[in-house]
């Protein structure tokens, strides 16, 4: 396969590795491909923190017992950051500046991410983050896009992560400029998980605005949701939400990948 070994090549010449992964498709083949390939000595770090759903920490973890990682949890203190915390339109670039300062503090290998040549096309602050850090990113270098993740993800057998969804961290759910809160990110994975299992759906999104909440759904998810399901599940949420004192409007509308981010030119 052309682009394995591509990326094969690229890997090959970096030798030892600290590999930050997240749980997602993107980080989680690049840790498979590298722990595979003979004579190469990585660790795999994870970080463990509220913005991060429980079951991408498992399947870390079950990864890792799988591949025979050496696996590495940290906390990466991005929510003692009042930057961070401050949830400002380049949040991202304090999120990672934390991990990549956390990994460098107790290893001096080169750090790898899962950034793909389809995520250079868009505004994303954590890239700048990982230049000041030197950070490499094998599958830009080896020219893959997500495609071609997925389909090395198909070739080495890993069905489970070949087709998982893209699922961005928690944090991104709230609106840019509202304060980021621990307990609210577990507040909107409980929502997420429960429409899911309510809907059989693909995606969910709960999005936390300043007016209201929107719940997000794939376009056979929305097209399935009958007036009676929309009323029951209105319901379980309201009061998921009003438990963690949030009372604001609640509606579904079709997914919208990044709706809740408020781009910099929205605040010109």
């Amino acid at each position: 396969m052309t682009e394995l070994a591509a990326l094969e090549h690229v890997l090959g010449g970096i030798g030892r590795a600290a590999i930050a992964v997240s749980g997602g498709i993107d980080s989680m083949t690049l840790a498979t491909v590298a722990g595979r390939l003979a004579g190469h000595d990585h660790t795999v770090f994870h970080a463990l923190s509220p913005a991060v759903p429980l079951d991408a920490s498992e399947r870390v973890r079950r990864h890792a017992a799988r591949e025979g990682w050496k696996l590495r949890e940290i906390d990466a203190g991005e929510f003692d950051d009042p930057n961070y915390r401050a949830n400002p339109v380049d949040r991202c670039f304090y999120c990672k500046t934390n991990l990549y300062d956390s990994i460098a503090a107790v290893t001096d290998d080169s750090v790898l991410s899962g950034t793909n040549l389809d995520d250079l096309g868009d505004y994303r602050p954590g890239l700048e983050a990982a230049r000041r850090h030197g950070v490499r990113h094998p599958f830009v270098e080896a020219g893959i896009d997500k495609a071609a993740v997925r389909a090395i993800a198909r070739h080495l057998a890993l069905g489970d992560l070949a087709e998982l969804p893209a699922a961005p961290c928690l944090s991104s759910r709230v609106e840019t400029g509202l304060r980021i809160e621990g307990d609210q990110l577990a507040l909107i994975d409980a929502v997420e998980k429960y429409v899911a299992r309510r809907l059989d759906a693909h995606t969910v999104r709960c999005r936390i605005r300043r007016e209201k909440v929107v719940i997000e759904l794939d376009a056979s998810s929305l097209a399935a949701l009958g007036d009676l399901d929309a009323v029951g599940i209105s319901h379980v949420i309201a009061v998921m939400l009003q438990a963690e004192g949030i009372d604001k409007p609640l509606n579904f509308r079709p997914y919208r990948m990044g709706s809740a981010f408020l781009r910099p030119e929205a605040h010109g």
